[in-house]
């Protein structure tokens, strides 16, 4: 031990402490993917591994002998745990009730394990190196791992590894770590079954390295048992897991595991979010499509001759490109964003808006928004009082703004939660729905921006928001599009007709500083069936 160069001790630390982080982060990402509602998730999983850590190191003062063969050992467990925890929660997750505790479990026991790690290591050169070194080293190469799997996961391992792959990959170096420890403390470690312990942590490589290579294969799986269908793409982006599975009639776009459309009656969603918009506004010649990287909206949008220019903002560039170049895809929205009157702009909405009204850049004779819906508070802020203020400044006079708001029948207070904040915001807002058979009842929204700026008082916002009952039907609803596989000029109409149960609800409108919206959504859809 006293002549094993310190920067392999140290380097130890770091592959460990990196290791660690990476873990906690796979297991945040995942329980977003699957569960939804980031910030809860992440808040939970950082939560209970921080605790298993606290754990972990209380438990390494029972481990009194054999400390080097118990680090080893741990290292092995920790590989194989953390390397195939993420395809045995994909795989699991369409199957248990308990999904929740069979994550929990595993960000626990992982936690424990990592956090008998450095415990133990410290014990065992303390012997060997000076104390004072020993701590602050340690600690600072601690740390520093943790700087490297910050980093490296967001720009480096979830875009070009996926989840399933970097959780292996990092369960690897675990395993790396345990097998060169047999070399790195053999004179602390007998030689009775040393030989045994190298034969598991090569065998724990072996496993690792065939899931490495099968990850693919696992993942697929799993998100074939989760979604309901053949896989026919699949991408992970910084941003989000996207897949394509093909069904006997048609191919559905998911989202990280959330449907989006599905190719067999898109047109009635895309018709109804696009066509009682251009009916109101039809002298747009510059229109803003927010969202909608999958190039339906721009589809519908192109059918108008005298629309000289498109500006498409998705945050993705890997939806963007799935549009252009999956063959299916681009037959379905008629490469609608190759059209010359399309521009494509790969940025985060919230900023770009606010940006844009900072700036006085030209206005917008029509807005057609498409985002996904509020699930997450990264995206709950593109539904907020803050993003529609922005978005009424790049307006043109008399603009319209056509707005996807959940279904008002599965979800009424998260629709009306939208509509109220449209409201808050400075619009002239009318409330419409259309039948989507892959989605049921869907709600949308026509808004206008009026000369009333929001209220300030208090008072006069409580007052407001019993004012639920004067959504204005546009004067002018009326189709001139031919080809329109939905829309026609009574079906348009019906859209404004709202039945009982879907009737405005008195809610408060979707702030930024505390986005009650996710929540209701959370509730309604979360807590269906």
């Amino acid at each position: 031990m006293d002549r094993a160069p310190l920067w392999l001790l140290y380097l130890n630390v770091l592959i460990i402490a990196t290791c660690g982080l990476v873990y906690e982060l796979v297991a945040g990402t995942l329980a977003s993917y699957l569960l939804g509602d980031s910030v809860t998730q992440f808040s939970l999983v950082i939560g209970v591994y921080l605790s298993a850590l606290g754990v972990g190191a209380w438990l390494s003062q029972y481990i009194e002998t054999r400390l080097a063969r118990a680090f080893i050992e741990i290292e092995l467990a920790l590989a194989l745990i953390g390397g195939f925890s993420t395809p045995l929660m994909f795989v699991a997750f369409p199957y248990l009730d308990w999904f929740h505790l069979l994550l929990f479990g595993s960000v626990i026991l992982i936690g424990i394990l990592v956090g008998l790690e450095l415990p133990l290591l410290m014990r065992i050169l303390k012997e060997h190196l000076d104390f004072n070194e020993l701590i602050s080293r340690v600690l600072a190469f601690d740390y520093l791992g943790a700087l490297f799997a910050s980093l490296l996961f967001p720009i480096l391992l979830v875009p070009r590894l996926g989840l399933t792959r970097t959780a292996i990959l990092f369960g690897l170096l675990n395993a790396a770590v345990g097998l060169w420890g047999t070399y790195l403390l053999r004179p602390l470690l007998s030689s009775k079954g040393l030989e045994g312990l190298r034969g598991r942590a090569m065998l724990v490589i072996g496993l690792l390295v065939i899931g490495f290579i099968k990850a693919d294969s696992l993942t697929t799986l799993a998100e074939e048992n989760t979604l309901g269908g053949k896989i026919v793409y699949a991408d992970s982006s910084p941003y989000q897991r996207i897949a394509v599975t093909q069904g006997d009639r048609g191919f559905q776009l998911y989202l990280n595991g959330h449907l989006q459309f599905n190719s067999v009656d898109e047109y009635r969603y895309h018709e109804s979010l696009v066509h009682p918009l251009m009916s109101v506004c039809p002298d747009a010649r510059n229109v803003l499509v927010l969202g909608g990287g999958d190039g339906l909206a721009a589809r519908e949008l192109l059918r108008y001759a005298e629309i000289e220019s498109i500006t498409l903002v998705d945050l993705d560039p890997a939806m963007t490109r799935l549009a252009t170049q999956f063959p299916p895809l681009v037959s379905l929205n008629q490469k609608s964003l190759t059209d010359p009157r399309v521009h494509v702009l790969n940025q985060d909405a919230f900023i770009w808006a606010k940006e844009q009204a900072s700036q006085g850049k030209p206005k917008f004779d029509a807005v057609v928004i498409d985002f996904p819906d509020p699930g997450s508070y990264s995206i709950g802020k593109l539904y907020t009082t803050f993003f529609y203020q922005s978005l009424r400044r790049c307006l043109s006079p008399g603009a319209g703004v056509a707005i996807q708001c959940t279904s008002p029948l599965v979800a009424p207070q998260s629709y009306w939660c939208i509509l109220h904040t449209l409201r808050r915001s400075g619009f002239d807002v009318t409330p419409y729905h259309a039948a989507v058979p892959t989605f049921g009842v869907w709600g949308f929204a026509l808004a206008r921006a009026n000369n009333v700026d929001e209220p300030n008082d208090l008072a006069e916002q409580s007052e407001n928001a019993k004012e639920i009952s004067a959504w204005t039907l546009p004067p002018r609803l009326s189709v001139e599009i031919t080809g329109l596989r939905f829309l026609n000029d009574s079906t348009m109409r019906s859209l404004f007709d709202l039945p009982a149960d879907q009737q405005p609800q008195e809610v408060s409108p979707n702030r930024l500083n505390d986005q009650i919206l996710v929540r209701l959504y959370d509730l309604e859809w979360g807590g269906r069936g």
